[in-house]
């Protein structure tokens, strides 16, 4: 194997990256300080990492102005530490960028824990620098680019202008534009009243054959990607080009939904996202729900579906699952137990709750507790080294919902039929 490849094999599947980003987004998520005290730092990956350091010494000496001795101490060791982390790093961010969470958090009882997490490589970019200082740890941006992402297309047009882009997650990214040759309404002296008007619908023909082209040239050969086309415009613009089939037929059988939109420049596809937000809502759970309504469907017909931890698991060991569904809303970890007599078994508690006492139901003995884990990765890992896929669920409709109330937020969907 290459070296290439080899470095490849042990890169994180972007299910893992996902999760453990949401992990540890969660776990931010829920730490306090008492007063602005905990520091937050967005690096885009064009930011030289001595421009960062330089703007860290400049917080570090401007922060001996803060009047409580107990914030600034907070603050100058943060900033400290996010130095330290800073030393690990060449010239530039790795790709993407990366975000450096540190600071002081509450521990109860009056006490305070430092905490320092650096976050490599975001799904999205890192767009700009950015320096926050709160009592909270500022996640909002991380956490829309977690946010489901989809690849729409847009186009928004009337007789005058066009304008074609994608919505890549939550990026609208403007690509094409074009300005239509058609006349006003008013015709100009010594033109017949039918040659105007056949000339006007002869401009309007071809301004539509100009923007579909746009739009073919940038979505056919996404297609395979694509989640949708949105179309936006003045009635009944839209309408005409839509009706009058301009768009390439894979493209044209893609359109989700046409919009009232009523600027058609650049800031019109924006407007059009945000006309479509409820079809863009809907569009984000279709996948679960196909995956959901196939697991359904195998388990109706007793053949090839898995539920709950335990059967899940032996299913995965052998090989037989094709697909692992998990609950975004599942937040336990797996403490395995080993009798006396060699019996292992597996239990899942509540990830703040203290490891119980197990009896082997095999047996009877008492078994010991190993190492506790995240039943996620857990999971995952297994799911890895067996090539299976894993599917995050949304508890957002109903079946994603029961996935995680009445099968515990585990299944699978099986490559063949294993009795299990």
């Amino acid at each position: 194997m290459s070296s290439d490849a080899a470095d490849g094999a042990d890169e994180p599947s972007e299910d893992r990256r996902k999760y453990e980003f949401r992990k540890v987004l969660e776990e931010l998520d829920e730490y306090e300080g008492s007063g602005t005290q905990l520091v937050t730092i967005y690096i885009p990956e064009d930011k030289q990492i001595s421009d960062v350091v330089a703007h860290v010494t400049q917080e570090h000496s401007e922060a001996s102005n803060i009047k409580s001795k107990q914030t600034r101490t907070n603050v100058q060791d943060a900033l400290t530490s996010i130095k330290d982390r800073l030393r690990y790093y060449d010239i530039y961010p790795p790709g993407n960028g990366m975000v450096i969470f540190s600071g002081a958090v509450n521990a109860g009882g009056g006490q305070t824990d430092m905490v320092t997490e650096v976050l490599e490589s975001p799904p999205e970019p890192v767009e700009s620098f950015r320096y926050h200082c709160d009592s909270d740890f500022l996640t909002e941006p991380l956490e829309h680019m977690m946010a489901d992402k989809g690849l729409f297309g847009l186009v928004v047009l009337d007789r005058r202008e066009a304008n074609v882009g994608w919505l890549k997650g939550k990026r609208v990214e403007p690509v094409k534009s074009a300005s239509s040759l058609v006349p006003g309404k008013q015709r100009k002296g010594g033109q017949s009243a039918q040659r105007f008007a056949r000339l006007r619908l002869e401009a309007i023909d071809n301004f539509y054959q100009e923007v579909a082209g746009m739009a073919n040239d940038l979505f056919v050969a996404k297609r395979h990607e694509l989640d949708g086309i949105l179309v936006g415009g003045p009635s009944p613009t839209k309408d005409e080009f839509l009706d009058g089939d301009y768009l390439h037929h894979e493209i044209q059988d893609n359109v989700l939904g046409k919009f009232d939109v009523a600027y058609t420049d650049e800031s019109g596809l924006y407007d059009l996202v945000d006309a479509a937000q409820e079809v863009l809502a809907d569009q984000e759970v279709v996948k679960d729900k196909r995956q959901m309504e196939e697991f359904f469907e195998n388990l109706h017909t007793g053949d090839e579906a898995t539920y709950g931890f335990a059967e899940t698991r032996r299913n995965l060991v052998m090989g037989a699952v094709d697909r692992l569904l998990l609950s975004e809303d599942l937040h336990h970890d797996v403490v395995p137990f080993e009798c006396p007599n060699g019996h292992e078994e597996y239990e899942i508690v509540e990830r703040r709750h203290s490891t119980p006492e197990h009896t082997c139901s095999s047996c009877g003995e008492e078994a010991e507790p190993g190492e506790r884990e995240d039943v996620v990765e857990h999971l995952m890992n297994i799911a890895e080294q067996r090539g299976t896929e894993t599917k995050f669920i949304s508890t957002d409709f109903e079946k994603g919902e029961q996935l995680m109330d009445a099968f515990g937020g585990v299944a699978g969907i099986l490559r063949y039929r294993t009795g299990v």
